[in-house]
């Protein structure tokens, strides 16, 4: 009898190691592909109008989400949860993750990727605006992160003469400022639906919006004069950014501590500025290497002060993009 315990009690502990393994190598994937997706996107609004491309991309990768989790017997949405997904799809989707992408037409992918990451000192902000107390790491992460970012723009400062540099920037900041209202948003409401399955709804309907507007505008090109660089880059980005990468996201959610699993938050910068220097010659320098490490610092210690308290900031950021 205690052999065959025995023997039950290592097959499990084999099993629980080989789900770790897997877990830590999802993680690894997620960590690496979202911060390839800023490349993508650089690549693919070279080519065609930015609001297009993200439109185009929501839209497919929207469907397909909601299709694996039909597949999955996933229960749709009721009653007031569709409100809250069409809030939420507006602020994740068409606006943070639109305008992030329209924002890297005009500054590098590297550039975009660092600002996104400081969508968590917003939620500090916001916060303390709220006129709430924070934890003194929180307030030191803070000043740390902004003062990565001006460490960044100080090698910029004669950029900032160029409107679509300005411009720019200004899309970018304000897409994190809409993820930080997106992930209290979420926080609040999580209780009420499926998050899961409600990206894919959010994305579709951001999906749809994003393309009217883009229409509307003027900023949008005939499907047949899209080149196929722009194609190849959404196809990359709906494949591996937006289904794939996503669902082995969740996999690594549901078999690692959150505190772990929020690491890709921190690598997707690095990989994208990285990447960026090696594959399109983007400008790689003391101050941005210097105000980089700095800034994802200060998100680091926000991040694990915000565990604590009344809000959590390990949603994805978009961040991905």
């Amino acid at each position: 009898m205690q052999r065959f315990f025995s023997y039950k009690y290592y097959a499990h502990k084999k099993q629980h190691t080989a789900s770790k393994t897997k877990a830590l190598f999802a993680l690894g994937w997620v960590s690496f592909i979202w911060g390839t997706t800023w490349l993508a996107s650089k690549i693919g609004v070279t080519y065609m109008p930015a609001l297009q491309m993200s439109g185009i991309r929501q839209f497919i990768g929207g469907i397909l989400l909601i299709m694996f989790f039909v597949f999955k017997n996933q229960p749709l949405p009721k009653g007031r949860q569709w409100a809250t997904i069409f809030v939420l799809s507006i602020l994740n989707f068409m606006l943070s993750n639109g305008l992030s992408t329209w924002g890297i037409k005009f500054i590098s992918s590297g550039l975009g990727s660092i600002i996104s990451a400081i969508f968590p000192l917003w939620l500090v902000l916001i916060t303390m605006i709220a006129g709430k107390r924070m934890p003194l790491q929180a307030i030191i992460g803070l000043l740390m992160g902004f003062g990565g970012v001006c460490i960044i723009f100080y090698e910029h400062l004669k950029d900032f003469l160029n409107a679509d540099f300005r411009f720019g920037i200004f899309l970018s900041l304000i897409a994190t400022v809409t993820w930080a209202f997106g992930t209290l948003y979420t926080k609040q409401q999580a209780v009420n639906f499926n998050p899961y399955f409600s990206v894919g709804i959010q994305m579709l309907i951001a999906g749809i919006i994003l393309s009217l507007v883009a229409h509307a505008s003027g900023n949008a090109i005939p499907l047949a004069d899209i080149p196929s660089t722009s194609w190849w880059a959404i196809s990359y980005l709906v494949l591996f950014g937006s289904i794939t990468t996503f669902i082995i996201y969740v996999y690594s959610l549901q078999h690692l501590p959150a505190a772990l699993a929020s690491v890709y938050a921190y690598i997707n910068p690095i990989v994208a500025v990285l990447l960026g220097a090696i594959l399109l010659g983007e400008k790689l320098t003391l101050f941005i290497g210097v105000g980089g490490i700095i800034t994802i610092a200060g998100v680091y210690l926000v991040n694990n002060s915000l565990k604590k308290p009344v809000i959590t900031a390990g949603l994805k950021p978009e961040n991905e993009i």
